[in-house]
C-alpha cells in the first residue's frame, strides 16, 4: 500500500491562509458588534435631542456631533447641488443641498425635496437642523422645515446606516472551508493517482 505522504510546503501554505482567513472572519464579527454599538449610539443621540455646534472643517470626523440637532447661520451660498434623494412619503426625487460659509467653516445643508433638480431660490440665513452623515465632509445638515417651495426629505434614521460586517464574516469563514476542502480533495486525488502507479 502507497504511504500517503501529506507536502509539508503546500500544507502549510493552505493552513497559513485559512488561519489568516478566519481571523479575518472574527474581526469582521468585532466589526459588527462595533457599528451595532455605533448604531444604538446615533440612536441615543436622536432621542436626547442634545444640542450641538456643526463641527468645523478641522472638525472631528469620529461621528460624535451626528444625529444631534444644530444650528448656525448661513452668512453665504457658496455652492448647489441635487442630487437622488426621498422625500417623508419615500418618494424618488432629488434632495437640494446649499454649501454655505460660516463662522466655523463650510457646511453643508440638505434643504429639502422636489420632484425636479432646479435649485430652490434660497440665499442663506437661519439654519436648524439634524446633523447626518454624507457629503464630500462626511456630515451635513437636514433643515428641520425645508426651504420655501421643496417638501420635507426622509426622516434619518441611525438603523438605515449599513451593517455588512456579519456577511464580510460568513464570507470569510467560506473562504477558509472552501480552501481547505480543495485542498483536502487535491490530497485525495493525489494520494489515489499514486497509489494507481504503485
Amino acid at each position: 500500500m502507497t504511504e500517503r505522504k501529506i507536502p509539508i510546503i503546500p500544507t502549510v501554505v493552505v493552513v497559513a491562509a485559512a488561519a489568516v482567513m478566519v481571523a479575518l472572519g472574527f474581526w469582521q464579527l468585532g466589526r459588527a458588534d462595533e457599528k451595532a454599538a455605533l448604531i444604538a449610539r446615533y440612536e441615543a443621540a436622536l432621542e436626547s435631542g442634545e444640542q450641538r455646534p456643526f463641527p468645523s472643517d478641522k472638525g472631528s470626523l469620529d461621528g460624535r456631533f451626528l444625529f444631534h440637532p444644530t444650528s448656525f447661520e448661513c452668512a453665504e451660498v457658496i455652492g448647489r447641488e441635487a442630487i437622488a434623494g426621498r422625500n417623508d412619503r419615500d418618494q424618488s426625487g432629488y434632495a437640494h443641498i446649499a454649501r454655505c460659509e460660516t463662522v466655523r467653516g463650510v457646511a453643508d445643508v440638505l434643504l429639502g425635496w422636489s420632484r425636479r433638480p432646479d435649485a430652490p431660490a434660497w440665499d442663506g440665513g437661519e439654519v436648524s437642523g439634524l446633523i447626518v452623515p454624507g457629503g464630500v465632509m462626511g456630515r451635513r445638515v437636514q433643515m428641520n422645515i425645508p426651504a420655501a417651495g421643496l417638501e420635507p426629505l426622509a426622516k434619518p434614521d441611525p438603523s438605515n446606516l449599513p451593517n455588512n460586517h456579519l456577511a464580510y464574516a460568513g464570507q470569510w469563514f467560506f473562504f477558509a472551508l472552501t480552501a481547505l476542502v480543495i485542498y483536502w480533495l487535491a490530497l485525495r486525488r493525489r494520494w489515489r493517482d499514486r497509489s494507481r502507479e504503485g
